[in-house]
């Protein structure tokens, strides 16, 4: 393909691409294809001749569209919203062509310069502690990785060589420090709610270290109390067992929970002031970090200064195409210490000056991508207001559908109320047996009906199902249309309608 060639397909696709997101909220949301059903359709190999870029593109329509499922969809309202936006999709065109893995700050200097000044804004706009950016009192900053569970990984890597490294600080460098970290290794627990994403015990599992779980209870709101963290730790000691990191979260996968942060961090203050070892505390706020764009929300961030690390993904509910996954420390030093090697091919002038960052040494890989271009793009395309106002439509969304659904006592039960644009329900029943039963059955029942997608949540044996609103074209129309089909087939299963 030539730029004559070139030009012409890529202005074609454009529109295409235009057409489908205009279009997208009148097709099936999920995929109804069979497993194994695209290999019968595609040749057995690779063609050995090129092939008209017209092929190409018809078998995107014939082949390929058919089997997605339209997370851009204003029916689209499970697990979490994966956001995009025209100008997240133009950066995306101009990262693309500036090609390049932008390791080091001399791969290509505005890689590097424009994720550390892009990030200061967001940890500005966010309202985190001045401990977070890069000109912070304790020389942190941010970066940026492909998810959450890649940033939960890399935090715990560091949380793990800055524990060991104190713990063994007293002895010299020998045979018995040596000793001591392989021992203080095979005692290592990292520690998670019950609510906590499953990405903290399989970092984990990745590492070679144990995983403990704190419980959580209806009564608390599901939410991580310091108590309950302080029984934990108290349990896990008695077992001889080194507890060395922490995920608290914002906004639990399950039903968007938020951490009783300020009571864990008095907790964990006085363990240290007591002589414990310190904890490495994380913030997962994958989904609804993006929330803290709202004043009112931003003081869920004040105890956020005695932790350690918090990430957020853009590429689900601030307009930034998957994938963008800003992750934020206070000490850069934590992640340099455990990440850095500096073989001689990546070796240069600069980057031995210690005058810029490497932010290959705050990540696991080694290459990576241009990423805050297209956070650069949406930040400056919306301006903060216009982002208030899309995280504002899906909090009113939920509020909308909350209200909706209590209006129907007769049918439904409130699992949890409407949080960052995300609520769950239950079926009402007899007993928990039914209300189970009647709800995993409404909630298949809405799924096959291909309108709306939904997911479900299962806690303390409790099925319930879980409606999240924060795609960016959900309307009220939506909300109405999600609900009339949830009373459609609740009235079903409670013996209102006839089957």
């Amino acid at each position: 393909m030539d730029t004559t060639e070139f030009r012409t397909a890529a202005k074609a696709a454009i529109d295409e691409i235009a057409d489908y997101h205009d279009k997208v909220s009148s097709r099936r949301v999920v995929s109804d294809v069979q497993p194994g059903y695209l290999r019968p359709l595609l040749p057995p190999s690779a063609p050995l001749d090129p092939e008209p870029f017209e092929a190409i593109r018809a078998d995107i329509q014939d082949k390929i569209m058919p089997g997605i499922t339209h997370w851009s969809s204003p029916g689209f309202m499970a697990f979490f919203p994966a956001s995009s936006s025209y100008p997240a999709a133009i950066a995306e065109m101009y990262s693309n062509a500036f090609s390049g893995a932008h390791f080091n700050w001399i791969c290509s200097p505005a890689v590097t310069e424009l994720e550390t000044i892009v990030l200061d804004w967001l940890a500005q706009a966010l309202g985190l502690p001045e401990c977070f950016t890069s000109a912070g009192s304790t020389r942190g900053g941010g970066v940026l990785h492909g998810s959450a569970s890649e940033a939960i990984l890399t935090v715990m890597v560091a949380a793990r060589d800055k524990y060991i490294a104190a713990r063994t600080a007293h002895l010299g460098d020998g045979e018995e420090r040596e000793e001591e970290t392989w021992r203080l290794r095979s005692k290592l627990v990292a520690v998670g709610s019950a609510g906590a994403h499953s990405s903290t015990k399989k970092a984990a599992q990745v590492l070679g270290v144990r995983f403990a779980t704190v419980p959580i209870r209806e009564e608390d709101g599901l939410a991580m109390t310091g108590d309950a963290l302080a029984r934990t730790l108290d349990e896990l000691a008695a077992r001889g067992l080194e507890p060395f990191y922490l995920t608290t979260t914002m906004g639990t996968t399950d039903v968007c929970a938020v951490d009783d942060f300020p009571g864990i961090a008095d907790v964990l203050g006085a363990r240290a002031a007591a002589g414990s070892a310190e904890l490495f505390v994380h913030v997962d706020a994958a989904y609804a970090g993006s929330a803290l764009l709202l004043p009112e929300n931003q003081h869920m961030a004040a105890a956020w200064s005695r932790f350690h690390s918090f990430n957020f993904n853009p590429h689900k509910w601030m307009l930034t195409t998957f994938d963008c996954s800003a992750t934020f420390v206070r000490s850069r030093a934590d992640l340099v210490a455990a990440l850095s090697i500096n073989p001689p091919y990546l070796r240069n002038q600069f980057s031995d000056s210690a005058l810029v960052t490497d932010y290959r040494d705050w990540q696991i890989p080694l290459g990576r991508r241009f990423r805050s271009l297209k956070l650069w793009f949406v930040l400056r395309s919306y301006g903060i207001r216009g982002l208030q106002a899309h995280i504002r439509n899906g909090v009113a969304m939920g509020e909308k559908l909350e209200g909706r659904l209590a209006s129907r006592k007769d049918l439904f039960v409130l699992f949890t109320r409407a949080r960052f644009g995300l609520l769950s329900l239950r079926v009402a029943g007899r007993d928990e047996d039914e209300v189970n039963a009647r709800t995993e059955t409404v909630y298949e029942a809405v799924n096959a009906a291909g309108k709306f997608y939904l997911t479900s949540t299962v806690v303390g044996g409790k099925f319930a199902i879980r409606v999240c609103l924060g795609v960016p074209s959900v309307r009220e129309e939506h909300v109405q249309g999600v609900f009339e089909a949830l009373v459609t087939q609740a009235e079903r299963v409670c013996g209102h309608l006839p089957n």
